[in-house]
């Protein structure tokens, strides 16, 4: 392999914050998302003295942060150890070979996407199975109903507003009946929006039985109308729209407050009075009104009752952004894009190195470089890391890409799903630690 006459060896002694280095050994001898990177943790330094793989650096590529008592390291000081040996002073019999020790680092970060992911994904189901439940009892038992649904959403906010950063994720496997998923969709996403807005627990409350129950009408309708379809006659379409009468009716029985029935009133009322029931324009609604009224259109699109109908998360963002302007609250669709990103968890994209991803989760307070599961070739899908852009310099996203544009290789590789699912997590626990994996590395070898 040829390098830049730029390149440098160095010893592993000699890495310093704000160096850009390539690792030699190929991509698989490594826990790092790339082999090129710029350093810029004490822990990335550990990591890679920790490998015991050789190491270029570029000078002219690199920013050297102050170091000790306000010096910095320039070329000149670290001449002495640029022909050190990597392997000086180490007795290479007492450790594993680099390619053992770099593999062993990756299955911690691989274990704690995973477990992360896991976590993610028992929430979710068991939060749809609750659903489920007390949807089942709206008929019968309203007030138990109720105090179902108050508890779940208690739940829920109580997990949202303890955290300070979170990562909106998308799940691995789609859970409950499509009315249960949707329903939790709406009220996860809903919640966080309110979150964004300074929400106080009473407003998240009845934001959260609102997004739950909107659609709990729909039960009072036959199975095959409880979709619009394109073909439905007029009067189909009017016995389609009486389930928001319905689920009023039905949220009154439970003794819902103002607030949620609101909700359930206007979630298909559009700021320009273009909606249903009663044609209200953004004055005459109420913020959590509006703000369902947009999560639960976006959600259908991405999960319409025909999936051959569906579209990417990507094309919902920019098809409410460019078509739904006039039906949407500007403020709510803003903060609904800034906190979802251009690209939310679910989008199949291509990066700016030419790879192929699918976005699987974004930090809802810096959403503009999400974290993506890469088509590697050659690393196989259950062992392929995933890359968070917020951590890799010059590495982003170029543009969306349907699917189905995808090559077959890569499409039977990412496996976006049918159905996209959300739900949240802190970002620590979303972000496994190199430091966390170097040391329990270096303790399982001590």
């Amino acid at each position: 392999m040829k390098y830049p006459v730029n390149s440098q060896v160095i010893h592993p002694d000699a890495l310093r914050v704000g160096m850009f280095i390539h690792l030699e050994g190929g991509w698989l001898a490594h826990p790092f998302p790339l082999s090129s990177f710029k350093l810029s943790t004490q822990a990335q330094i550990a990591t890679v003295q920790a490998l015991g793989l050789a190491v270029r650096w570029y000078p002219d590529k690199s920013e050297l942060v102050e170091i000790s008592a306000g010096t910095s390291a320039s070329t000149s000081e670290l001449d002495s150890v640029f022909s050190k040996p990597a392997s000086a002073g180490i007795d290479a019999q007492t450790l594993e070979s680099p390619q053992s020790r770099a593999r062993r680092l990756s299955r911690y970060v691989l274990a704690s996407q995973r477990d992360s992911q896991a976590v993610c994904d028992r929430q979710f189901n068991e939060a749809t199975q609750a659903c489920r439940s007390l949807t089942d009892l709206i008929g019968g038992q309203p007030d138990q109903a109720r105090e179902q649904a108050e508890r779940l959403t208690q739940s829920l906010s109580s997990k949202m507003l303890s955290e300070n950063d979170l990562c909106i994720r998308l799940l691995s496997e789609s859970a409950g009946d499509k009315a249960s998923a949707h329903a939790m969709n709406v009220t996860v996403i809903s919640m966080l929006l309110g979150r964004s807005f300074g929400f106080n627990e009473a407003d998240m409350l009845d934001l959260g039985v609102g997004a739950m129950l909107h659609d709990m009408g729909k039960l009072d309708l036959p199975e095959r109308m409880r979709n619009r379809e394109e073909h439905f006659s007029r009067s189909e379409a009017s016995f389609y729209e009486e389930h928001v009468a319905y689920g009023v009716a039905h949220g009154k029985k439970m003794g819902l407050t103002p607030g949620a029935l609101a909700i359930i009133a206007q979630h298909h009322e559009y700021a320009d009075g273009s909606g249903f029931p009663a044609q209200l324009n953004a004055d005459r609604t109420t913020v959590s009104g509006r703000i369902v009224a947009l999560v639960n259109r976006y959600d259908n699109l991405c999960n319409p009752s025909l999936s051959v109908r569906a579209v990417t998360p990507h094309e919902a963002v920019s098809l409410l952004f460019a078509q739904g302007k006039s039906k949407f609250d500007t403020a709510v669709l803003s903060c609904f894009i800034k906190m979802m990103g251009v690209y939310p968890p679910g989008s199949t994209v291509q990066l700016t190195n030419d790879r192929y991803g699918l976005v699987v989760g974004v930090n809802a307070s810096r959403p503009l470089k999400p974290r993506v599961l890469v088509h590697e070739p050659g690393v196989p899908r259950d062992e392929a890391l995933v890359i968070d852009l917020e951590q890799v310099s010059g590495l982003g996203i170029r543009r969306s890409i349907k699917p189905l544009a995808l090559p077959p290789e890569t499409l039977g590789y990412l496996a976006p799903k049918a159905r996209t699912s959300y739900f949240f997590e802190s970002t620590v626990a979303a972000e496994p630690s190199l430091e966390d994996a170097v040391e329990r590395a270096e303790e399982a070898l001590a």
